[in-house]
């Protein structure tokens, strides 16, 4: 990844760029105006919360989530892969991201480019790259269309056609589908 890109992102910008699904409006999920600003550009419902990109299991430690073994061993198992896992989330500090929700969705990507930069940045939401009501952008030009210059800056990739992530959640030692997506559950 880029340097200024790193830096941009350490200083709170929003960008888009590819994800291991398709491309992500990004920033850092630790910055509360980040993710406000994030907020507003989707014009996202109020009780909606965001799928987190981190870099390990050790991440979901920055949010306060405690694991237990079962659940540890099970996201081991699935993941690095296109699988977001919303876990319990509560407290009041975290409120700006899960919304009221008290969850939040986790994804370990498996794409080794956007590994190194979650390495180097720390964890980013990254709700699809479209504003509600539009399908998901598939391609950097596309993404401009819907964000014009209201984001400052733009990783380019090539066209995604992948699948929006698998959506499960963990509840009670069960594993609950949510969303099929880009990874199937054995």
């Amino acid at each position: 990844m880029k340097q200024d890109i790193i830096h941009l992102l350490k200083g709170g910008k929003v960008g888009v760029i590819p994800t291991d699904t398709l491309y992500g409006l990004v920033g850092s999920a630790l910055n509360k105006e980040t993710v406000e600003r994030i907020n507003q550009l989707k014009d996202r419902s109020e009780n909606k919360s965001f799928i987190i990109l981190i870099s390990s299991l050790d991440d979901l430690k920055l949010f306060k989530i405690q694991l237990d073994e079962k659940t540890q061993k099970f996201l081991k198992k699935i993941w690095p892969n296109p699988v977001s896992v919303i876990l319990p989330c509560s407290g009041e500090k975290f409120t700006y991201l899960h919304r009221g929700t008290n969850s939040l969705a986790f994804r370990l990507p498996k794409d080794q480019k956007l590994l190194e930069l979650l390495q180097q940045i720390g964890p980013l939401v990254a709700p699809s790259a479209n504003p509600k009501g539009e399908p998901p952008a598939r391609t950097l030009e596309e993404a401009k269309n819907y964000f014009s210059d209201s984001v400052d800056f733009y990783l380019d990739g090539e066209k995604l056609t992948g699948q929006p992530s698998t959506l499960i959640k963990i509840q009670n030692h069960e594993v609950i589908l949510l969303r099929k997506g880009a990874f199937k559950l054995s």
